[in-house]
């Protein structure tokens, strides 16, 4: 269930076949999460296993002010003009999961 009073988080995982193609879907997604008021609170970076097997791609996570906003941030116009500079130059998973109250 949504709910519209906590924050919600958008958990990125990708596999980088393009770099150069990549970067401007990455400058493109960055304006358009400003735009949508959520701000990174992971962007890559290195990473260090505590358990199982180390991820396969790049982790990004987002922070928005609910699940309701991190969906219309995906569904924008803004960021679907991103995604098309990913086609391409990388393969994701992308979700997105409720905070805690």
């Amino acid at each position: 269930m949504r709910r519209a009073e906590v924050a919600a988080y958008v958990i990125y995982q990708c596999e980088v076949s393009d770099p150069e193609r990549y970067e401007e879907y990455k400058a493109r997604a960055a304006a358009s999460v400003e735009a949508a008021g959520g701000r990174y609170i992971v962007r890559g970076g290195d990473i260090e296993v505590l358990e199982g097997d180390p991820p396969a791609s790049r982790t990004v996570v987002l922070e928005f002010r609910s699940m309701d906003a991190a969906v219309a941030w995906y569904r924008s116009e803004d960021y679907e003009l991103a995604r098309t500079f990913r086609e391409g130059a990388a393969t994701a998973q992308l979700f997105v999961v409720d905070g805690l109250a």
